[in-house]
């Protein structure tokens, strides 16, 4: 009888090898490309004895449609947090439990003053960004601090603007002199046509490939996020990013747990792991956006402690604005984006 037992017992094992093997648990996490430390993930997989699976979305646009369409699986999101308020708005997000985040009494109080979600009940900051401009200083004639720099006709099929419709109707509005989140219909207008008229000098509207364009000299002007070109420019040397005179976008994106998600706890424990002030500078360090975590800053690169198209001096932040959510009025910003497509180039 013994001996039948172990007979079925190993015919078991072979034909069912999963079956009492505990499987690894996964953490699902949708964010922009190259958002975070890869070592960083490992580092956390084994803490947690978990795995970490990764998409990535171009947009807040593309990401918010495609959570609308009905995708789900993911655990944590990194959306912009204007777009963060329209999906708690709708429903889409779960609270924060603080009592598994005890590394929120890092979150950088004066960002906190600016924040939508300053009481951190359904969105914890991830990192800051601003949008810019940059360019290759040796290919690139008088060149200016300035959205204008889009008009010059000699850099025609070189150049790039975000493929994202608020960070660039919103570069169109600071060039004009506007808010970036006016609700206007003459100077969204206004803004539509000049990034018509940008748009007849642009190889095309871009939002990943590119800072690999402008290292390797394929574009020699582009808009974009500081992160992505503060990276490529420990690359190329070449490459200088500014702020605009007339003043840009600062943006916030944040972690969330969708509504859905079958792994809170490794959520919140994962969001807990990236507000450690070591982990905090480490990963600000490598993809040079700026984590708002007030104990991370003494551990950050002088280099990039020091840089003033990263950490805004007083005056350049007074010309820059956040971008907020702007309810109904969004459809404004949709329909002027639509026209600003279709317009032959």
């Amino acid at each position: 009888m013994k001996i039948r037992f172990l007979i079925l017992l190993s015919f078991f094992l072979c034909c069912f090898p999963t079956a009492c093997r505990r499987k690894t648990p996964e953490l699902k996490i949708y964010t922009w490309a190259d958002y975070f430390k890869p070592e960083l993930f490992q580092r956390f997989e084994k803490e947690q004895g978990c795995r970490i699976i990764v998409d990535t979305f171009e947009s807040n646009e593309s990401m918010y449609a495609k959570i609308k369409a009905g995708a789900t699986g993911y655990d944590l999101i990194t959306p912009s947090s204007y777009f963060v308020k329209i999906m708690n708005d709708q429903g889409y997000l779960l609270p924060m439990d603080h009592a598994q985040l005890p590394n929120l009494k890092n979150v950088d109080a004066d960002y906190l003053k600016i924040s939508m979600d300053p009481q951190m009940h359904h969105s914890v900051p991830y990192m800051l960004t601003n949008s810019g401009i940059a360019c290759l200083k040796s290919r690139v004639g008088n060149f200016s601090p300035s959205w204008k720099m889009f008009n010059e006709t000699a850099l025609k099929g070189r150049m790039t603007m975000l493929n994202d419709m608020r960070e660039t109707m919103g570069a169109a509005l600071k060039y004009l002199g506007y808010s970036l989140n006016s609700r206007n219909d003459k100077e969204l207008e206004l803004a539509r046509d000049v990034v018509i008229a940008w748009k007849k000098n642009l190889a095309k509207f871009e939002s990943e490939q590119y800072k690999g364009g402008l290292a390797s000299g394929e574009f020699l002007l582009v808009h974009g996020y500081s992160g992505d070109l503060l990276q490529v420019q420990k690359e190329n040397q070449d490459i200088d990013f500014v702020i605009p005179l007339e003043g840009t976008s600062i943006a916030c994106d944040d972690l969330v747990i969708p509504k859905d998600s079958k792994q809170t706890r490794l959520a919140h424990a994962f969001i807990n792991f990236i507000h450690d002030p070591e982990v905090a500078a480490e990963n600000t360090n490598f993809i040079s956006y700026v984590c708002p975590n007030q104990a991370s800053y003494p551990m950050v690169d002088p280099e990039l402690r020091n840089n003033p198209a990263v950490f805004l001096a007083p005056e350049v932040k007074a010309k820059c604005e956040v971008i907020e959510d702007l309810g109904p009025d969004t459809a404004k910003y949709t329909k002027m984006w639509d026209q600003i497509k279709a317009a032959n180039q």
